[in-house]
């Protein structure tokens, strides 16, 4: 008996040696296949219960921005199904997020709280008040809040190359610009964009 506990112990150990050799082979700050897997899930999981106890209320701003939070959980989802890699993971959770931060902002049009702070997928969100956007020769209105010239929330990312803040504006015009169903940082927009009268989050000098 005391022979098979020393060597379940020596077992044991050599399996911990080996996992703990090959933490420290990888680049600081590295995150694994499972720890991408794990937080995929997550993410996909929080984003789900959020959408499942909130009520748009018969309010339109915040009905649309469920809306695409709930298109975010279903790509997400297919994501996660045929996810491989970390870096597969890393995109179901980066769709995620986006699902996220359009649930933040259909609290925010409902008046609630709008929850733990989200890692941000653009430059920041919209300061300037009455800004305009202007894209592919079209210009649309764009405001840190929603309102009725403005009831369509972008959580932010890159546009034409150039990175967009998050905000509402008077129309969803990326949603004719991106492929692969994924808003964001993740999607490719098609048409090229110029940013006026929107400023820096922190009072600095034009974006562009």
């Amino acid at each position: 008996m005391g022979v098979v506990l020393v060597a379940v112990l020596l077992i044991v150990g050599a399996v911990a040696a080996v996992a703990y050799q090959r933490r420290l082979s990888q680049p600081y700050g590295a995150v694994s296949d499972l720890d991408a897997e794990a937080g995929a899930h997550r993410w996909v999981e929080r984003l789900g219960g959020s959408l499942s106890t909130l009520d748009a209320r018969g309010n339109a701003a915040a009905a649309q921005a469920l809306t695409d939070a709930a298109e975010r959980h279903r790509a997400a989802q297919g994501q996660l199904v045929t996810a491989r890699s970390g870096a597969q993971y890393a995109m179901a959770s980066q769709t995620a997020l986006e699902g996220l931060h359009y649930i933040r902002a259909a609290r925010i049009s409902l008046g609630l709280d709008p929850g733990p702070a989200l890692p941000d997928l653009g430059p920041g969100a919209i300061t300037a008040r009455d800004g305009r956007v202007t894209i592919d020769g079209r210009t649309y209105a764009a405001s840190p809040r929603p309102g009725d010239a403005t009831p369509y929330y972008y959580p932010g990312g890159v546009v034409g190359g150039r990175q967009m803040p998050g905000g509402w504006y008077s129309a969803p015009w990326w949603k004719t610009a991106l492929v692969a169903g994924a808003a964001g940082t993740g999607g490719v927009i098609l048409a090229d964009a110029l940013l006026d009268g929107l400023r820096r989050p922190h009072g600095g000098g034009p974006m562009f």
